[in-house]
């Protein structure tokens, strides 16, 4: 076995990951390696950050490249010298978009580890390269500013501590540490848009600028910032307008009198709450809702993904065109682990007992009477439960009535079903019949939370 040299190189990178505010140093976590210079580098940092008792490598093998089985050699050979744990996967199969795929089966199965592990985060090794390369190609297929906030340092449980570190700079820390690494030779591609951005844009603005990687990082730092503190501004203005959580309408004059691009993001915001997804309302739409809401006979608005503004009398409402076919398809979820479900990410973690009990929140359950497997989906008609600390059952729809759950929502709400029977319904209500009781011996902790 061998080991890894040259303390200062790794001192740097320890220095980059704590400076990163992202990892607690008493933490632990997984950390994804793909057998090239920047995982190993993440890796390399947090083993001397957190000690590598408490980082935990998953390296996902898929099989489709003639280097998999060199990569997975890499892996193996920098765990060793790190000393942590490797952790090997290999999906059978990907299916649809084969980058897109392979990125969830990746996410999926560190999220599992994590779980596994009881560990805090999961970690990459994207650095402030990646971050420029991300900004360049949205700048050029993604209208609007909410397109290049990607790449965060916090996204949930995914932190990425290297973002301060270009890649040249994790390659020669590499090299003067020791690190086992590869070069990908699909990065030579330029069949793929990114490889494109990589090989011939950056190479240009760094021949105009050699700090533009680090400006494009600033200028990104700014707009996460400034859509934080826009968000706040929004919600604000429209609790003022009457358009509280949960409002799917609000009355034209209201926003009369505000700037073009308070009007928007409020807008955009309705158009959400309805939908439960992400919607694209640039300023062109924005613009157009407007002017039908002040013409006498109204007028509607397709913004796509079944999503449509009605502008009557005055008032801007937004519905789902369809709401059963707008709704998010069913997903399994495994216990533990976690799954995405329309802009919900729905977790599921087993903690010894004893447990307090919880609310609808946040559901505490008896993990030996749900499974291992549970289904999430939405509400359906006939959708029946009994409610914690009720005697008899009470249907979905009424319960969305008692609880004020808007009909604009209720299609998005993750459902969550064990053999049939409905266990949790998101911030309505937890089933009497999975109660966290006295004698279980392991508690399943469900949460939900809307991703950005």
């Amino acid at each position: 076995m061998g080991s890894v040299g040259n303390d200062d190189s790794l001192d740097v990178l320890a220095q980059a990951v704590r400076r990163s505010g992202v990892v607690d140093p008493a933490s632990s976590g997984v950390v994804l390696v793909s057998g090239g210079a920047d995982s190993a580098c993440a890796a390399a940092g947090l083993a001397h950050t957190v000690g590598p008792a408490n980082v935990h490598a998953l390296h996902v093998n898929y099989g489709l490249r003639q280097s998999a089985d060199r990569d997975e050699r890499i892996c193996r050979d920098l765990c060793s010298r790190l000393r942590i744990d490797l952790h090997i996967e290999r999906p059978k199969e990907l299916a649809g978009n084969l980058q897109a795929a392979a990125r969830d089966a990746r996410y999926a199965a560190a999220e599992q580890l994590r779980a596994r592990t009881g560990s805090n985060w999961i970690a990459t090794g994207h650095t402030r390269t990646d971050l420029a390369e991300t900004v360049l190609y949205r700048l050029a297929v993604s209208p609007g500013a909410r397109a290049l906030r990607g790449l965060q340092a916090r996204s949930g449980r995914v932190v990425r501590p290297l973002l301060e570190l270009e890649r040249g700079e994790t390659r020669g820390l590499a090299v003067q540490a020791g690190l086992p690494f590869a070069d990908d030779e699909t990065n030579l591609e330029l069949d793929f848009a990114r490889n494109r951005v990589r090989a011939e844009v950056l190479p240009v603005l760094h021949e105009l600028s050699s700090a533009a990687e680090r400006n494009i990082a600033e200028t990104h730092a700014e707009l996460v910032e400034d859509a934080h503190l826009l968000e706040r501004i929004v919600l604000e203005a429209l609790e003022a307008a009457g358009a509280s959580a949960g409002a799917v309408a609000i009355r034209a004059d209201a926003l009369e009198g505000s700037e073009p691009a308070l009007r928007r993001l409020a807008l955009r915001a309705l158009a959400e709450r309805a939908s439960g997804r992400a919607v694209p309302l640039g300023r062109r739409r924005a613009a157009e809702i407007m002017r039908l809401a002040e013409l006498p006979e109204g007028g509607a608005l397709d913004l796509g993904h079944g999503v449509r503004a009605i502008c009557e009398y005055g008032l801007i409402r937004f519905v789902v065109s369809s709401e059963a076919d707008a709704a998010p398809e069913p997903v399994s979820l495994r216990i533990p682990g976690s799954c995405r479900f329309g802009r919900w990410e729905v977790r599921a973690e087993v903690c010894p007992a004893p447990v307090e009990p919880a609310g609808p929140d946040l559901a505490t359950l008896d993990a030996g009477a749900l499974g291992e497997e549970l289904l999430v989906r939405t509400w359906r008609e006939g959708d029946r439960m009994r409610p914690l600390g009720m005697d008899g059952t009470k249907t979905l729809q009424d319960l969305f009535t008692d609880r004020g759950v808007p009909r604009s929502l209720r299609h998005h709400l993750p459902v969550v079903t064990a053999a049939g029977h409905v266990v949790w319904v998101a911030g309505v209500a937890v089933s009497e019949d999975f109660r966290l009781g006295s004698q279980a011996n392991a508690v399943a902790v469900l949460t939900a939370r809307v991703l950005d």
